[in-house]
């Protein structure tokens, strides 16, 4: 067989794989969660978001917006020597970010198991 021919097989081959592969992953919803806190981000935002009276209180000052929780809670850095504490029935988590005005706040969320609540906003 020709070296043309073996490239021609290879090449249909190859063609064939990828197809297959494409239709395989074209539907799914896949997501690379690896590192603690990527994972505990995407946790907090799948589940459903409330406000306790105190978080709610705060939002209603002009310095800040749900835009500023949203950001925080998609590129935000949660701080493990502070969170992952067992507070009743869910998990006290600390998470650091930014404002749209790039001021810098420490958001309090407690994450239970059918829903997070963010307890706390602070400026640094």
């Amino acid at each position: 067989m020709k070296f043309f021919q073996r490239f021609a097989y290879y090449f249909v081959g190859l063609i064939m794989g990828l197809f297959f592969v494409s239709m395989v992953f074209s539907g799914k919803d896949t997501r690379c969660n690896y590192f603690p806190n990527a994972r505990v981000l995407n946790d907090l935002r799948n589940k459903p978001f409330n406000y306790s009276p105190k978080a709610t209180a705060i939002l209603a000052q002009p310095w800040i917006d749900t835009t500023d929780i949203r950001n925080c809670l998609q590129y935000g850095d949660v701080d493990f020597d502070q969170s992952n504490i067992a507070v009743g029935k869910g998990k006290k988590y600390i998470i650091e970010g930014k404002t749209v005005k790039n001021q810098e706040i420490t958001l309090t969320i407690t994450n239970y198991s059918d829903k997070a609540v963010l307890e706390d906003i602070a400026k640094k």
